[in-house]
């Protein structure tokens, strides 16, 4: 299929790499398609969409429109073969849908059926699992079901969060767009129906966020792992009289280290490390974290300037307010 045309969607940081990569290799990308730009950070100002900057680098017409009627007519009046879909961000109705010829391929992170949704590699991450992936497939109606083109798997080592598995995924699935395209352009066209079990993985909400101390210390650090890209993992924590929320940057897993305390008990202040916090199964030592309004901290400073002691408790989900006046 020479001259295939191709209309791009995508809006964060992430999706960048796979316009750039699309331009490098010489499809014809006819338009990119961005969410609205929005007012960020504490003046309110409008900021350009990462895919918007990466359109005007290339000089490629760029597209922003606000409601899903706006956004059929665009793609009605670039009238493409194909779409190529990464983190738009928005659903994509089924009037949209059979506008490109042959239909709107999304690169997905994670191996479908598992962890659709918007957070796969949150998720991924918060679950502990060891292995995760790529996939690209066709969008139909519904979320992340339709058939797959291809797909490849990506290892999670125990010492990686969510940047680093955005990395390890988006290396990924940058060469599996460049696979899926040359086949596409050479007339291989492949649709394979999902199977297996499915999981979801939703948006993070505020609720996500809290640790949760009266569980597995593995968990929580996979909480940690999974939200490092924000929102993070948090707990609150009475410091000076009030109500402190901490979010947790850093952690680790000490192993077993005698007699427990009750969950969510500081057991220790660290002399270099940081402090630890005991959990069901034992303890997870808080390495490094940002206190509400403040920046980034060793967590041994943030223990000392807020006077922690052992026998402090901190209190997580369900147990926040309760603990932590």
């Amino acid at each position: 299929m020479p001259g295939l045309k191709i209309v791009f969607l995508g809006t964060p940081e992430i999706a960048c790499p796979f316009l750039d990569r699309m331009v490098s290799d010489g499809y014809s990308v006819s338009g990119v398609v961005s969410q609205p730009d929005r007012p960020r950070g504490r003046g309110m100002n409008m900021c350009c969409t990462p895919v918007k900057n990466a359109a005007g680098r290339h000089c490629l017409d760029m597209f922003q429109p606000c409601g899903h009627e706006e956004l059929s007519s665009v793609i009605s009046d670039i009238g493409p073969d194909l779409g190529v879909v990464v983190a738009y961000g928005r659903k994509i109705r089924k009037e949209v849908l059979g506008v490109p010829r042959l239909g709107f391929i999304n690169i997905h992170f994670s191996l479908l059926p598992a962890y659709r949704g918007a957070a796969p590699v949150q998720w991924a991450l918060i679950n502990g699992e060891t292995s995760t992936g790529v996939t690209a497939f066709w969008l139909d109606e519904g979320m992340d079901t339709g058939p797959i083109y291809a797909s490849r798997p990506v290892a999670i080592s125990q010492d990686d969060y969510a940047p680093d598995l955005f990395r390890k995924t988006a290396a990924a699935g940058l060469e599996l767009l460049s696979e899926c395209l040359s086949g596409i352009s050479a007339g291989r066209i492949i649709r394979t129906p999902q199977t297996g079990s499915a999981v979801t993985a939703p948006r993070i909400t505020p609720a996500d966020t809290w640790l949760d101390f009266g569980g597995s210390a593995a968990s929580a650090r996979d909480l940690v792992r999974g939200l490092a890209c924000g929102p993070r993992a948090r707990f609150a924590v009475a410091t000076n009289g009030r109500r402190t929320e901490v979010q947790v940057l850093r952690c680790s897993l000490p192993g077993p280290r005698g007699a427990g305390a009750g969950a969510g008990v500081i057991t220790e202040i660290g002399r270099q490390n940081g402090f630890f916090i005991q959990c069901r199964d034992g303890e997870l030592l808080v390495e490094e974290v940002q206190p509400e309004g403040k920046k980034p901290m060793k967590a041994l400073d943030f223990a000392n300037g807020a006077r922690l002691r052992p026998g402090d408790r901190v209190g997580g989900r369900g147990a926040a307010e309760r603990d932590c006046p």
